[in-house]
């Protein structure tokens, strides 16, 4: 079985959507010994590019100069899947971990058209600040001029999803009924794998509600929905998610 085949994303609109929802990519480098260089950046895909912006000065500007070629990773965690998930039980190497990502492999160039960065970045605020609250930004503001903005040209673009396309429907349907268990069981627990922060503000209810909302997402991600109101779990299949 090609593993690898099962888990792409065949979906360009997919890609493009995972992208607009997600905060910070992994831009890599190559520095003048050969060396990758990796740094974490907000970005925004903008007219099939995408755009970083930072500090105009730096090692990966002193790369792009004599290297354009690149490499840039966006993934979320959705679920970690611990050991005692599978059979047997006790099979530390039956651990999993659930994901969506993307990864982009290109050329990348440093952008001095003042108008072209002040689009982006108005495309990029309406991105990470969708609520407004903001003057927009114009090519007149001082600003414009002291912001670096690196362009990605595109050569090859993957997605990836690891939901247990590799899995046999009896094993996936027990991960599924299992993922949403632990909310009901361990709530807290369930959250804290996914490094979700403000867990120490939650009382016992929300905390409950929030990791019972999150696991009905998942499975539903999995082709399950569930039937039935908390804590009553009875899992069904819909449809086979791309």
């Amino acid at each position: 079985m090609n593993f690898g085949e099962k888990s792409k994303i065949h979906s360009k609109e997919k890609i493009i959507q995972f992208l607009n929802t997600e905060h910070t990519g992994h831009f890599s480098t190559i520095d003048s010994q050969g060396f990758p260089f990796v740094t974490p950046m907000n970005f925004v895909y903008y007219d099939d590019f995408i755009y970083l912006h930072g500090f105009p000065r730096g090692e990966k500007y002193e790369n792009i100069s004599h290297n354009e070629k690149c490499g840039f990773e966006v993934s979320k965690e959705l679920a970690f899947l611990p050991s005692y998930f599978f059979e047997p039980k006790e099979d530390a190497s039956k651990t999993d971990t659930l994901y969506v990502s993307v990864v982009i492999k290109g050329t990348a160039s440093l952008m001095d058209n003042v108008q072209l960065k002040c689009d982006i970045l108005n495309d990029m605020m309406q991105k990470y600040q969708p609520e407004g609250g903001y003057e927009k930004l114009t090519p007149d503001m001082p600003m414009m001029r002291g912001v670096g903005m690196i362009k990605i040209s595109v050569n090859s673009m993957t997605g990836r999803y690891k939901m247990g396309k590799y899995w046999n429907d009896s094993e996936k349907l027990v991960i599924a009924q299992r993922i949403m268990e632990r909310a009901v069981n361990e709530p807290k627990l369930t959250l804290q794998t996914l490094n979700v922060s403000g867990l120490d503000k939650l009382d016992d209810v929300e905390t409950k509600k929030v990791a019972w909302k999150y696991s009905s997402e998942i499975v539903s991600q999995m082709g399950y929905s569930n039937e039935l109101q908390y804590p009553k779990i009875s899992l069904v299949v819909v449809n086979d998610v791309n």
